[in-house]
């Protein structure tokens, strides 16, 4: 089966952008240079094309009740126009994925759209499908990836940018994680200021078909997964895949560092084994740190101890274009996870001198 496109796959290539496979879609990683878009991001605003994100909607008379049950937040404190981060895991508590979940405006019933990951669409519609044939709930789920391109437009200008495409919408009044219907550029479009960046800024989902003409009125940088990914690092924010999977990396949300995701007080698939492990705390945790020696952390590179053994893995790791430093995410025991702990990375098997740090990393 050939990779997935985004509905401006030839529009990317016809500016230029080289690409990239991510999670089965084939997606611009850059046009200009990483750094340059970083930087875009961190001192105006960029555009990312992240139309790869999966969506799911949920509705009927029990879609509270399936939200509720398969995502760890509490559902039921969303109001219309109100987003939250959440995990979904399965009954060890493993985070199988993370997700923003939205409630839309109410129709006949309360209805929501949550957003897995690049990929996992197709595993998280039979996922609520499943759970809800077996639980025996009126709710309707849809897989509606291909029906909603997504833009992220990031930056300390984004209101900006945003506002210049959909006059007279006072995008300005949306707390973050806050949502509304906004017309762009005459495209109806659902407007959330959310992100993976750090810096102020709004997803933008629009009809697959209006694609081109929303992403053209947003007056921004274009920019590549490339430095999507080195900005969330600076931020010390999850990928899934990579610093969590459920095969490869299976952590709860506790281990990595997203326990404030959690509601015990609901009742949700993994929750007797997260309520388990928070009374006893975890052995693990996801920290960040910063190389004092020359060198680039990657994902997979062995974290060692001061007398050289070995305590833990490189998950994601990446030279800062912010700090000009090389910064990385990974695991270690507990008792390693204070700041100015010392530790090392093995980077291509030498010992490369490293501290703990609290992310961000930057401010």
């Amino acid at each position: 089966m050939g990779l997935r496109k985004p509905p401006l796959y030839d529009v990317h290539a016809d500016a230029g952008a080289t690409f990239t496979e991510f999670g089965g879609w084939d997606m611009p990683v850059e046009y200009d240079s990483i750094k340059a878009e970083h930087a875009a991001v961190r001192e105006s605003v960029g555009i990312f094309d992240v139309s790869h994100m999966s969506e799911i909607e949920v509705s009927g008379p029990d879609a509270t009740a399936l939200m509720q049950r398969l995502t760890t937040n509490d559902v039921t404190a969303l109001e219309p126009g109100d987003s939250q981060y959440s995990a979904i895991v399965n009954d060890e508590g493993v985070i199988v994925d993370d997700t923003v979940v939205y409630r839309l405006p109410d129709r006949d019933e309360r209805v929501y759209l949550f957003i897995p990951n690049a990929g996992h669409d197709e595993e998280m519609y039979d996922r609520w499908t499943a759970f809800r044939d077996e639980w025996g709930l009126d709710a309707a789920v849809e897989d509606v990836t291909e029906e909603w391109a997504m833009f992220a437009v990031q930056g300390p200008d984004a209101l900006d940018s945003v506002t210049d495409a959909a006059p007279g919408a006072a995008l300005g009044d949306l707390s973050k994680f806050q949502a509304a219907f906004v017309d762009v550029a005459g495209v109806e479009c659902w407007v959330a200021r959310t992100g993976y960046t750090g810096e102020d800024g709004f997803e933008v989902l629009c009809p697959w078909a209006d694609a081109e003409t929303v992403w053209s009125a947003l007056d921004a940088t274009p920019c590549g997964l490339g430095s999507r990914d080195t900005l969330r690092m600076e931020m010390g924010y999850l990928l899934s895949g990579q610093d969590f999977d459920p095969e490869t990396e299976p952590r709860t949300p506790y281990e990595a560092g997203i326990g404030f995701v959690v509601d015990l007080d609901t009742e949700f698939v993994g929750r007797d084994a997260l309520e388990r492990q928070r009374e006893a705390g975890v052995e693990e945790t996801f920290v960040g740190f910063t190389l004092l020696d020359r060198g680039v952390p990657r994902h997979g590179y062995d974290i060692a101890d001061a007398d050289g053994e070995v305590i833990g893995v490189v998950t994601s790791g990446t030279m800062s274009p912010t700090l000009s430093e090389p910064i990385g995410l990974g695991y270690v025991p507990v008792e390693y996870a204070d700041d100015e702990t010392e530790i090392s990375v093995l980077v291509r098997g030498r010992e490369k001198r490293a501290v703990i740090v609290t992310p961000p990393f930057i401010n």
